[in-house]
């Protein structure tokens, strides 16, 4: 075969480059010393000849590759789309891939349930499979995070966490932003505030049913459990536990909706009882998915930046895999209260 019809090797670089294959190999990786007249003749041949590095061979040999596996709950959702853009671009910037999965959402395991811990660690041994560098992982356990550390690779818990010693983790403020949130009802007159939620296991639901309980009592407002709403794992699901809550005849005059999906079954429910928003009911998410800037009137919301969640997770994470003993880290971002039209001030319900 000629040297046309064929990929470049590092050894065609090279004799190009009128160096030894060792010495081209430092050069192009930019581990151990070259000369940096040496260095810069080898890149220019590699470029010339349109060599790329082969992953694979590099990672046997390192018994790794330059890839990270990151596990998000559900691609569906605009949050875990734009956490794995953030992932991907900051990978990218580094010189690594990233390898993206998700479980499917709450339905993976065709219960219409959460995701199991079992769905979790058969995608990390797919992982393991590639020798991925590291992992980023939304957790719904302890155990995807346990499975993966044991076997020596670094883990990054992103959104929620589960204090694994073992492991780093980035994630919001959710308690402030949720205490904003209420806050912000209550400064409209709102007393029956209700808040929807999808779940209080993981830190996230944890967290932000603790700031909206904060909130109450710093405002001296009584805390009422039949205020807090068990929602279920989709807007569908949302929608049916709003409408029932709606129809109350002490109904809440302002719904907490804790995150994008739920807000928009909230928004559904409001809309199918012809309730007006805000005049009738006041609305507030906690993410910002596109939609709520789109109808009308626009949601107001508790934003956290996702891209940032991912783009922090990366640096997190080649970081651990470069000082393997350093302490555990966990790095928290703020959130930002975003003002719209669907909350206003309280209308006593006739």
């Amino acid at each position: 075969m000629s040297p046309a019809a064929r990929r470049p090797t590092i050894s065609d670089v090279a004799q190009a480059a009128g160096a030894s294959r060792s010495t081209t190999s430092r050069a192009l990786s930019g581990t151990g010393y070259v000369s940096p007249e040496v260095r810069n003749r080898v890149r220019k041949a590699a470029k010339r000849l349109g060599y790329i590095p082969d992953a694979m061979a590099r990672g046997l040999k390192q018994r790794t590759s330059a890839t990270i596996g990151l596990l998000v709950s559900d691609l569906r959702n605009h949050f875990y789309a734009q956490l794995a853009s953030g992932a991907s671009q900051a990978a990218k910037q580094r010189g690594f891939a990233i390898l993206l999965t998700d479980t499917g959402g709450h339905r993976l395991n065709g219960a219409g349930g959460p995701t199991t811990q079992t769905d979790e660690t058969d995608v990390a041994d797919i992982f393991l499979g590639q020798r991925v560098a590291g992992v980023i992982v939304t957790p719904v356990s302890a155990t995807v995070t346990k499975h993966l550390t044991e076997r020596q690779v670094a883990v990054v818990e992103v959104d929620r966490t589960f204090g694994s010693k073992s492991a780093d983790a980035v994630t919001v403020s959710n308690a402030d932003g949720a205490a904003e949130a209420t806050a912000h009802l209550i400064g409209l007159g709102h007393r029956r505030i209700a808040l929807i939620i999808d779940e209080l296991d993981w830190t996230t639901g944890q967290q932000r049913h603790a700031g909206y309980e904060a909130a109450l009592r710093s405002a001296g407002l009584p805390i009422s459990d039949d205020l807090v709403v068990a929602s279920g794992w989709d807007a569908d699901d949302a929608r049916r536990a709003v409408l029932e809550l709606l129809q109350r005849p002490d109904r809440p005059t302002a719904v907490f909706a804790a995150n994008n999906v739920i807000a928009e079954g909230a928004w559904r429910a409001g809309a199918e009882l012809g309730l007006a928003i805000p005049g009738e009911l006041s609305l507030i998410g906690f993410d910002d998915a596109p939609w709520m800037s789109m109808v009308s009137p626009p949601v107001t919301t508790v934003a956290q930046n996702p891209y940032a969640l991912g783009e922090a997770a990366v640096g997190q994470l080649l970081e651990r895999i470069a000082d393997p003993e350093s302490a555990r880290r966990q790095i928290i971002l703020g959130t930002e209260l975003i003002l719209r039209g669907s909350t206003g001030p309280a209308k006593t319900v006739e």
